[in-house]
């Protein structure tokens, strides 16, 4: 499997976008603090943070006796220029075209 596809498999799942959003919204938590935001066992918010490091999209870190997670969100700006910003640029460009045309016709 190549990066692309981790980030894609990582990325499916809402859990893991939504602990993908808790880290955002401020990095640095540990496991006790993930898991107090979801409803389900220690061992599940692993499984899927172990899938979210597998694409490089959570780096762990050791402080002292804890473990934080901290957010990369490198991999998800690769796959934007790779696989979206390409195939939206011509279109929404000519969507505003479009919309600026009809918006300017006096008919």
């Amino acid at each position: 499997m190549d990066d692309d596809d981790r980030v894609f498999k990582a990325l499916a799942d809402p859990t893991r976008r939504f602990l993908l959003d808790l880290l955002f919204a401020r990095d640095g938590r540990t496991l006790t603090e993930l898991e107090s935001e979801l409803a389900m066992t220690r061992f599940g918010v692993m499984k899927h943070l172990k899938v979210l490091e597998e694409a490089n999209l959570v780096v762990p870190r050791r402080q002292g006796r804890e473990k934080l997670h901290f957010l990369n969100a490198v991999p998800i700006r690769q796959i934007h220029d790779r696989w979206i910003d390409k195939y939206t640029s011509d279109n929404a460009s000519a969507l505003l075209d479009l919309k600026h045309g009809l918006e300017s016709d006096d008919t």
